[in-house]
């Protein structure tokens, strides 16, 4: 065990080469980003909860009325079979509205896209390409 305050003697390194030698402390740390490196960014946890939220909006939408529409013709016959106008009948009426619910459904995919996902997903673009230019500069 040395008890030089300043590690051992340069004959020691050459007396014993097989020795590890250490490399000389660095004077300066090399400049740290203000922020933390976007594989760590809280913000892609979010943008991982609004895409879910997305999903599943839009998915029960169109899935919850189609659930609807076959619990009625299984547990509800009756109500399926009546007539809301002449020679149309409820159950017929329900399945053509399957398409319009679609569209909505589909309209809501696409407003939770611009209103919750699209700002996450381009600030973490340009979080990155940021992250890039610095990377290139060192």
């Amino acid at each position: 065990m040395s008890h030089e305050p300043y590690g051992p003697s340069p004959a020691y390194d050459a007396t014993y080469p097989w020795q590890p030698h250490s490399a000389p402390p660095e004077r300066f740390a090399p400049p740290r980003p203000p922020h933390q490196p976007l594989g760590h960014h809280s913000d892609l946890r979010e943008l991982r909860s609004a895409y879910r939220w997305q999903r599943r909006t839009a998915a029960l939408t169109a899935f919850g009325y189609f659930v609807l529409f076959l619990a009625l013709s299984a547990f509800a016959p009756s109500v399926m079979t009546t007539s809301v106008v002449d020679g149309l009948p409820a159950g017929l009426l329900l399945a053509l509205l399957q398409i319009p619910v679609t569209w909505v459904a589909i309209a809501l995919y696409e407003r939770t896209a611009r209103r919750r996902v699209d700002p996450i997903a381009d600030r973490i673009r340009k979080q990155a390409a940021l992250d890039a230019r610095r990377e290139a500069r060192r």
